[in-house]
């Protein structure tokens, strides 16, 4: 899904500069519009405290690429890390979800292959209910990547006001992937470059730089890119972009899903923090909510922040229930976005945090733009208000650990690639 920052992290938007968050405030007013909504007042949830396991002792690694390169030591014993049944069981939906095309992927991190996953994923399919968190800790144990340091932010659906047809009130385009929209494997020309690539179009003979936000917002996509739908709101639709995928509430009531199609290959800059820098908000308005009131409240001022930030995403219409970037639904409360070259698509992942509800087990089964490095997590929660509140005000920190099969453990181990904790 996100993620644009095909999903960007929600508490991240205002603490360092990703993050989306899509409440309706106030907008057209005139016939055929959609009504002001109430939601935007719901208050960011407070962080509920926890002390979080302490990670193991292990020399930073600079430049790691991988789980492989960043450094690995077993964990403490699963039974000692912190398992909410309730949670366990919502993972343990999602780890059955991720099951097929886990044991068929290939591992960026460097630490499995499809047959390591093979066992635990027959065992999944009889596990009886209420039997999640015997599961994971007869099947998987706990492995330290890098320094384990965890950093979790949260993202969740948003829904926003939009119709199919250009209309009164309607009037902000949503874009899908343009026809003149180039994406280059630079990998194709140098062994150098590998691993790496740009977005762009051509102009006469020449690759360059795909337009930015203001050029699109001044029509340069006009004829070249399909608009799938209008929106109500251009503050809904910017943050809609960082979120990365969405709900359109129709006219008529109905719900047009939009996920993440493509993006212009522009960096991504963070309003939230650059605000802050500028002294435009106060410290009790340094909230999503603060932000997009802000934005609102200054119409000309407000545009010109959000073209500050030259990325631009693109969508299209999805059926069926949300996806991540493994192609599969993903679980409130059971996904978690990673960095593939650190964990494992499909993995579950143990985090010990500082907030009590972004503990427990989640499985990696999406990515985001700002989702980097070896213990950086963005937890999804699923639709609604509550899902906005708790991810809105996500902002957690503690240790992770990464599950893994028992026999792929004892493998790194023979390997020399699994060390043992150092001594305090």
């Amino acid at each position: 899904m996100r993620r644009g920052a095909g999903g960007l992290a929600l508490a991240a938007l205002v603490a360092a500069c990703s993050g989306g968050i899509v409440p309706q405030g106030a907008g057209p007013t005139s016939a055929g519009s959609p009504p002001p909504r109430a939601e935007i007042n719901v208050p960011v949830r407070q962080p509920t405290p926890s002390t979080p396991i302490a990670p193991v002792a292990v020399a930073a690694v600079a430049g790691a690429t991988n789980a492989i390169t960043a450094g690995l030591v077993t964990g403490p014993a699963l039974t000692m890390l912190p398992i909410d049944r309730a949670q366990a069981d919502r993972a343990l939906a999602a780890f059955r979800i991720s099951c097929p095309s886990l044991v068929r992927r290939t591992d960026a991190s460097g630490l499995t292959s499809g047959a390591d996953w093979q066992a635990a994923c027959a065992a999944a399919g009889s596990v009886p209910q209420g039997g999640a968190d015997d599961f994971f800790v007869r099947w998987f144990a706990p492995v330290q990547v890098g320094d384990g340091k965890a950093f979790a932010t949260g993202y969740y659906i948003p829904e926003i006001h939009g119709a199919r047809e250009k209309r009164r009130g309607y009037e902000v385009p949503i874009y899908g992937r343009p026809t003149n929209l180039v994406d280059v494997d630079l990998g194709q020309f140098s062994d150098a470059l590998k691993g790496k690539r740009v977005r762009g179009r051509v102009d006469g003979k020449n690759l360059v730089p795909f337009y930015d936000r203001t050029a699109i917002e001044q029509g340069a996509l006009v004829g070249a890119a399909p608009v799938i739908a209008w929106a109500a709101d251009p503050v809904e639709i910017f943050f809609l972009q960082i979120q990365g995928s969405g709900n359109l509430r129709l006219p008529d009531g109905g719900i047009m899903r939009l996920g993440y199609e493509d993006q212009n290959g522009r960096d991504y800059t963070g309003i939230g923090k650059l605000m802050m820098d500028r002294g435009l908000l106060a410290p009790g308005e340094a909230s999503m909510q603060g932000i997009m009131a802000w934005l609102r409240a200054r119409p000309e001022e407000g545009r010109a922040i959000m073209r500050e930030n030259k990325s631009f995403v693109f969508f299209r219409e999805l059926s069926g229930p949300p996806e991540g970037a493994m192609g599969l639904p993903v679980t409130g409360g059971g996904t978690v976005a990673v960095d593939p070259k650190f964990v494992p698509m499909g993995a579950p992942v143990l985090l010990s945090m500082d907030r009590v509800d972004a503990n427990g087990i989640w499985v990696a089964q999406d990515t985001g733009g700002a989702i980097k490095g070896s213990n950086r997590f963005d937890t999804f929660w699923g639709a609604g208000d509550e899902a906005r509140a708790i991810a809105g005000g996500m902002s957690a920190r503690g240790t992770a650990f990464v599950l893994l099969p028992r026999d792929t453990i004892a493998r790194l181990t023979a390997e020399g690639r699994l060390g043992a904790p150092a001594r305090r």
